[in-house]
């Protein structure tokens, strides 16, 4: 644990915020105290959460619309990171899924997915860190999965992509450790959110115990990274699988993932 890591926040950029973990994060920063830029691509849900939280908690809350996708929409997150009131909290939320044979999939949309879980994750980090080390206090909190674990057959880019973020984030804890700024990153597992059918995966038979609400994740991840936390896997079923996956045999991992994803 980095002993030096916030136990609250001035201001926080929240990634995603529009629906979700996203949203459920910044609205139990906002019920904190602290203060929000809201980044998502959908104005009209950002606005509309902005007015919720500035009515309900009084506190300021940015819109700052952007397809992180985009290069010139990243570019203008990476600025505010820099540029303006202080950001003290990194939240990279923002995420979508696909689901099925690689070869079945639009290449387009899976090298959008990699541009947005690592590329404006790997380009907002940088641009957060910066100012955060500058200053001797700050944290940036990753959203990655459970699922960068092991191997992840008919949705292999999405599970790549967050073994990324899980790496890079616990690479960059040890970077950090004793600056004043620390980076957590949160694995959650089945959430009920928009995120399932947006991806285009049916996820009936998952057992109920197995899901979580945004809110509980939410909870989950703010915690550790307010502990200065490396990694935190939310949800007592998901730890004691993880844990269970870690002693495995790779090959084992690998082919276990390949009949549970077929029976999706």
């Amino acid at each position: 644990m980095n002993p030096r890591a916030p136990t609250s926040w001035t201001c926080g950029l929240v990634t995603g915020a529009s629906s979700g973990i996203g949203k459920a994060l910044a609205t139990k920063l906002a019920a904190g105290g602290t203060n929000l830029v809201l980044v998502a691509r959908s104005t009209e849900r950002l606005e509309e959460l902005a007015r919720e939280l500035r009515s309900r908690h009084r506190v300021e809350v940015e819109v700052l619309s952007a397809d992180l996708a985009d290069a010139g929409d990243l570019a203008r997150v990476e600025d505010r990171l820099v540029v303006g009131p202080a950001i003290d909290l990194l939240v990279n939320n923002a995420g979508l899924g696909t689901w099925g044979p690689l070869s079945t999939l639009d290449v387009d949309t899976e090298a959008r997915l990699i541009t947005v879980h690592c590329t404006a994750l790997l380009r907002l980090t940088h641009a957060a860190l910066v100012g955060m080390l500058e200053r001797e206090r700050g944290t940036v909190l990753n959203i990655s999965s459970l699922g960068s674990l092991q191997p992840g057959p008919l949705c292999a880019t999405y599970v790549a992509t967050k073994a990324f973020v899980t790496s890079f984030s616990e690479s960059l804890y040890e970077e950090v450790r004793g600056t004043g700024v620390s980076v957590t990153v949160a694995l959650p597992g089945f959430t009920r959110t928009e995120f399932q059918a947006r991806a285009g995966a049916d996820a009936a038979t998952v057992p109920d115990f197995l899901w979580q609400t945004g809110d509980q994740v939410a909870a989950e991840a703010l915690s550790a990274a307010g502990k200065g936390r490396a990694l935190v896997i939310t949800g007592f079923g998901n730890r004691v699988g993880g844990s269970l996956i870690d002693r495995l045999p790779h090959r084992v991992k690998r082919r276990a993932a390949g009949l549970v994803t077929r029976r999706l």
